[in-house]
């Protein structure tokens, strides 16, 4: 269960306790080498109604917005891959709604998103036509859809429309992270869709993801505490250290103040979403890196969680653009993107 949340209402407590259950009962490993194995998970969480939970409506409610951070908090401490995965689902409903198959809304069809600013988008238009390469992507999921938010508008490209490649990285074993290289060019006028609100897509996608990344250092933080409280130094467990448990203290703190964070209202603007997203990297990054140096070399040890963890960490970090996102918030805040405080609907 999540060790380092505030105090979740009857409803929040349900969902929480109801993926960890799931987390705790499923025997299907998820993992790159087992692509089946994600897509079956994925469907375990589309048929009890967490895949898009806060995406059935077109202007959820702020309660619901809530119970879909507890969800992502949940998925970050048991699958990031899938739980990154769905952020990103809920984010290309909210931008595209009708646009998408309903196979995407069912969780039977991956589908990613991308920042037309971000370093990985490498798009151009020749001739009026549409070329140019990805550089990653993380669907979790084999063939996916590919969304690329800019500024009011998106491209949507389908699966028949790009060439996949596995790119390697470091942590969110299951990802199945690719690149994607336009296969054939398209017309523009095919792929481009106009006027809609990538700004609440936006605000989803960093508080989905702080919310992942938080779920990513609660499961950290954990695993220490347990670990220190089990494993004895000098006739004692290590726990019993001042130094140890003021260091644990301080990353329970950290990610205790992310969940705070992402678990409160949900009405931000960009930049406020984003500076919510950028802490929350930072904090768990650190968070993670004390809940391994607990465990001391053990702790670099694939036979525990933690080296896993800081591994995930750091490449969620990765996977979000956040060094896109800090550039697009902090011209947002100077004024040079004004967008008005809103609720992600």
């Amino acid at each position: 269960m999540i060790r380092n949340a505030p105090a979740l209402s009857g409803e929040q407590s349900d969902l929480e306790a109801m993926l960890s259950d799931l987390a705790s009962r499923t025997r299907i490993r998820v993992g790159d080498d087992n692509p089946d194995g994600v897509t079956a998970v994925r469907t375990q969480l589309a048929e009890l109604g967490v895949w898009t939970l806060a995406a059935a409506g077109e202007n959820a409610e702020a309660a619901i917005e809530q119970l879909a951070a507890v969800a992502f908090t949940a998925l970050g401490r048991a699958w990031p891959a899938l739980g990154w995965a769905s952020v990103q689902t809920h984010a290309a409903i909210q931008a595209l709604g009708d646009h998408l198959s309903e196979d995407v809304r069912r969780g039977t069809t991956p589908v990613a998103v991308v920042d037309a600013a971000s370093t990985a988008a490498r798009l151009e238009v020749r001739d009026g036509h549409i070329a140019g390469r990805i550089d990653r992507i993380d669907p979790a999921g084999e063939n996916p859809w590919v969304v690329v938010m800019g500024d009011g508008n998106a491209l949507l490209f389908e699966p028949h429309h790009m060439r996949f490649r596995p790119v390697g990285r470091t942590g969110i074993d299951g990802a199945l992270t690719v690149s994607a290289e336009i296969a054939t060019p398209m017309p523009e006028a095919d792929v481009t869709i106009g006027r809609i609100d990538t700004d609440c897509a936006r605000i989803r996608l960093c508080l989905g993801a702080a919310a992942v990344i938080a779920g990513i250092g609660d499961a950290a933080v954990d695993s220490a505490l347990k670990y220190c409280g089990q494993r004895e130094q000098f006739g004692a467990p290590l726990i019993a250290l001042a130094n140890v448990r003021d260091a644990l203290f301080t990353a329970g703190a950290g990610v205790a103040a992310t969940m705070r964070d992402v678990l409160g209202p949900p009405s931000r603007t960009v930049w406020q979403a984003a500076a919510v997203l950028d802490d929350a990297c930072e904090r768990v990054i650190d968070a993670c890196a004390t809940a391994l140096q607990a465990h001391g070399g053990y702790g670099y040890l694939t036979e525990y969680t933690v080296e896993c963890n800081l591994r995930d960490a750091v490449s969620l970090r990765a996977a979000c653009g956040v060094s896109a996102t800090r550039r697009r918030a902090a011209a947002d805040l100077a004024g040079f993107n004004t967008t008005s405080r809103r609720e992600p609907s």
